[in-house]
């Protein structure tokens, strides 16, 4: 029977998940592991979108006061009837997302926190009234939720310690000490770093957790989630009941983010089974732990396309989501070892390199193999193993890139940097333009060949050779347009017989260039291509275009590429050819 629940895409609420009648993916035992072997702190890192908000919004639902147990019907938690008669609905519940807690400048930033925290506080409106706060305790709520022509007055000093305050009065009024949930806790972190007050921000949180979380006698358990390890010396210091499960333990491992079973009993639900192969080679590859997963939000973006029209096609829409800028910086930063390197991620292959697990953010950039430890704890590197180092008892990870969606960023980030690059070498592509004008087929060879040194080859190796003839055709189409502003260039143009790879209109009016692009496996068979290339120009007239136009005086180049090197036979046309 195909399944008529709604498929949530984007939200991220347990609760309008359950009580609105969408498909849900059961992820419950995590409450059990929590309650079994969690310790008193513990943080999840995981990547964005792998389902961090919507677990902690469950347990919001599972441990606060008055927990609706229908909730939970059916779901795996429920079977343990003696964890949820000891635990459901015993615990004042402080949940805070701190995902939009961001700003230009510090001041916005710590306000953003100082509201969240507030609106939060005003949930548990029936502390102003209750008969087990004295007026003191009442007054300090009251400083808490205190607001002055619409804004929250709380200053820095009362905003450090507001969720230790806060799970204070909460423990007089029920006698219960409280859980403290909070999401995305390094987003404020990555934005101060990105907009130039990491210090003041580093400091305010460190005071915060501090207070919530090390000497607070009123906490029964936290639960922290976020995408970066941040070290511990930073923000946690001192934190000795402090449990981090990151990406690569054990522990949790199938908590976040969906199984391979969980992602092919979806699409059978929908009656889309016969979509899985498109779906595990988009969206799985990740590996947490001892789990391979894969991106719930992909999975259920694309499932919901695939309800309404069955030949849709897969998307990039975690890539989609937000930026990547993590992918930017780490290939304008990439010398040419790790240019190297991240050609052979982009062909299928892995490297190994030894990890931080936890940074700060200002050490982001310090290296590039701080780096590629980011790209790991963020999603856009997996992990396919782990390797002994020679001579070491250390272990290098062996990083590979998860799937083709993430594949389609490195290629994108790639082919911008590379314009980018292309773009501020104007002396070579002064010399490339002046040797096409002079047909000098060596200095056009020569300028090719040391524009393809620098650049990070995306071909993938899998591809047949038209695609990969198709790359160096729109790779060659690319510098000439963006070198030659007083050149008319067509691409693919209809001339003779057939249809040109390349005609060129210079400035001068007299004057016109054809030239055909070939694909060559070996490098021994280079002047071959170039020789087909210009029996192909020749045969199938593509001058005439040219000629019809009154241009009289035409060179023809024919241009074989094999990997980063190429070789160029030109000739110049008097005549028009006739089959």
């Amino acid at each position: 029977m195909v399944s008529t629940l709604k498929l949530p895409v984007g939200i991220d609420s347990f609760e309008k998940i359950r009580r609105n009648n969408f498909y849900y993916i059961d992820k419950t035992k995590l409450i059990e592991q929590l309650v079994e072997t969690g310790g008193e702190v513990t943080l999840f890192t995981r990547p964005r979108r792998f389902g961090k908000t919507l677990n902690m919004s469950m347990l919001k639902s599972f441990f606060e006061m008055g927990a609706d147990e229908s909730l939970f019907d059916g779901l795996y938690i429920s079977g343990n009837k003696e964890l949820c008669d000891k635990y459901m609905g015993k615990y004042p519940v402080i949940f805070l997302s701190l995902k939009s807690a961001e700003g230009r400048s510090f001041d916005d930033a710590r306000y953003m926190i100082t509201e969240l925290i507030g609106r939060e506080a005003e949930k548990f409106k029936f502390l102003e009234y209750s008969e087990a706060l004295s007026e003191n305790d009442k007054d300090r709520y009251r400083a808490i939720i205190s607001l002055c022509d619409g804004k929250y007055t709380m200053d820095e000093q009362l905003l450090v310690s507001s969720l230790q305050s806060l799970s204070q009065l909460l423990f007089i009024h029920y006698g219960q000490k409280a859980v403290i949930l909070i999401d995305e806790y390094d987003v404020p972190l990555d934005k101060a770093f990105q907009n130039g007050y990491y210090k003041e921000m580093v400091s305010l949180i460190r005071g915060l957790f501090g207070k919530a979380l090390k000497t607070n006698e009123f906490l029964q358990f936290a639960v922290l989630t976020g995408c970066l390890r941040v070290s511990k010396e930073s923000i946690f210091t001192g934190l000795n009941n402090f449990e981090i499960n990151s990406i690569v333990d054990i522990a949790h491992d199938e908590q976040f983010g969906f199984t391979d079973d969980e992602v092919r009993k979806l699409l059978t639900d929908y009656d889309r089974a016969e979509r899985y192969p498109d779906v595990k080679e988009w969206y799985d590859g990740y590996h947490f732990g001892n789990t391979d997963i894969y991106c719930p939000w992909d999975v259920i973006n694309f499932a919901k396309k695939l309800v309404f029209d069955t030949s849709a096609r897969p998307s990039a829409f975690w890539i989609n989501s937000s930026g990547n800028d993590m992918v930017k910086r780490f290939v304008d930063k990439a010398d040419q070892t790790t240019r190297d390197e991240i050609e052979k991620l982009v062909a299928g292959g892995f490297v190994e390199k030894q990890l931080r697990l936890d940074l700060t953010y200002d050490e982001i950039d310090n290296t590039i193999d701080n780096l590629w430890s980011v790209l790991f704890t963020t999603g856009y590197l997996t992990t396919a193993g782990e390797v002994m180092l020679p001579d070491s008892e250390s272990y290098a990870y062996k990083l590979v890139i998860p799937n083709k969606e993430v594949r389609e960023v490195f290629v994108l980030q790639i082919q911008e940097w590379f314009k980018a690059v292309v773009a501020k070498d104007d002396d070579t592509m002064k010399l490339l333009s002046r040797a096409i004008l002079d047909k000098d087929e060596k200095q056009i060879a020569r300028q090719l060949n040391i524009v393809m040194s620098r650049m990070i080859s995306i071909l993938d190796t899998k591809a047949s050779d038209d695609m990969k003839e198709n790359f160096y055709h729109g790779l060659l189409l690319g510098l000439l347009r963006g070198s030659n502003p007083g050149w008319l260039i067509k691409s693919n143009r209809e001339s003779g017989d057939g249809f040109s790879d390349i005609l060129i209109k210079p400035e001068d009016p007299d004057a016109g260039i054809v030239i055909e692009v070939k694909y060559a496996k070996e490098m021994k068979n280079l002047d071959a291509a170039c020789e087909a290339a210009m029996t192909q120009i020749k045969e199938k007239r593509y001058d005439e275009t040219l000629r019809d136009e009154g241009r009289c005086d035409i060179l023809a180049y024919g241009i074989a590429f094999c990997r980063k090197r190429c070789r160029v036979v030109g000739e110049k046309i008097n005549v028009i050819f006739s089959s």
